[in-house]
């Protein structure tokens, strides 16, 4: 299944709304039933108003019944290695938990596997430091 997400989240980088920054980011998100959701980042001249891949790939999630992410591979055109930003990392541990794997990667394929609690090693969530995530 992570080749398919490689391959799909490469694909949907030419979708990407990035006419400012020239950055294209896509993402693909597994929930807890082996589902696939995708974003891309869409950008706006306004650029606080601009979203980022993995927010869409959440609320897509979301509007699809899903609950729990399990991985999120998040996609950048070019050679660059993109992590998720902190606002990104924030909306990814709402639904994620400590199994929870972000995999990064750029157009030489997947470059990093993270699991969440070296992503955010101090969170902050409900509970987080009482439950280890």
């Amino acid at each position: 299944m992570q080749n398919v997400m490689l391959q799909k989240t490469k694909e949907n980088l030419n979708l990407a709304y990035c006419k400012y920054s020239k950055f294209a980011v896509s993402a693909c998100i597994m929930d807890e039933n082996g589902e696939l959701h995708f974003g891309v980042n869409v950008e706006n001249a306004s650029y606080p108003l601009g979203s980022c891949a993995e927010a869409i790939a959440i609320g897509n999630m979301v509007l699809a019944g899903g609950k729990k992410i399990k991985k999120i591979l998040v996609n950048a055109k070019g050679g660059v290695f993109c992590s998720p930003c902190g606002g990104c990392r924030q909306r990814i541990l709402e639904f994620a938990d400590s199994n929870t794997i972000v995999l990064v990667a750029n157009d030489n394929g997947i470059v990093q596997e993270i699991k969440m609690n070296d992503l955010i090693p101090y969170p902050f969530k409900e509970d987080a430091f009482l439950n280890n995530l």
